[in-house]
């Protein structure tokens, strides 16, 4: 069965590690007959959230007229949802902060998705377990999301340095079984 994968890669550069996993993901997702899309946040016009709360006690939506509104209607529909992102201080990195923000207004129409968490690391394991626990306590806001898988990658400092790696094959491979 054809599933449609949304793909949120928060990647400052467009070849950068996590967005190379991402794009490796698709791959493997097209091959198997899915549907996918990537966004990259740092192609997109994203306002922090302010706080104002009239996507709760007002109107329901956000009241900032960005980017965002586009997204999270892509989000509702997607049966599967990839977050992509480097490692910044043993967390994702602001981009992917201020998304995740910003989903409040459909947060709870965000329900019965499987999730993958893509993570680079220049550091080890401690970062990409923190990492991990950072989308697990966003997800854990959502109603019946199954975690399918985590492909990381850490001591990748340069823009490329995931080419050839067992990483890469290891989202292929996620991305045709998704």
């Amino acid at each position: 069965m054809s599933k449609t994968i949304l793909c949120i890669s928060s990647s400052p550069r467009a070849k950068g590690n996590s967005d190379l996993l991402c794009d490796a993901f698709m791959h493997g997702a097209t091959e198997a007959g899915h549907t996918v899309e990537k966004v990259r946040l740092a192609e997109k016009n994203i306002n922090y959230c302010t706080g104002c709360c009239s996507c709760i006690g007002g109107s329901g939506v956000c009241a900032q007229q960005d980017d965002m509104a586009d997204i999270l209607g892509k989000l509702i529909a997607a049966d599967v949802i990839v977050f992509a992102t480097p490692v910044y201080f043993r967390s994702f990195n602001g981009p992917m902060k201020t998304f995740i923000d910003r989903v409040c207004p459909v947060y709870t129409h965000v329900s019965d998705k499987d999730v993958y968490f893509i993570i680079s690391a220049a550091g080890g394991a401690l970062p990409v377990e923190s990492t991990v626990q950072s989308f697990r306590t966003f997800t854990g806001c959502l109603r019946n999301i199954r975690e399918k898988g985590t492909i990381s990658i850490t001591g990748v400092w340069d823009e490329d340095s995931v080419k050839g790696t067992r990483a890469l094959q290891q989202a292929h491979a996620a991305g045709s079984k998704a």
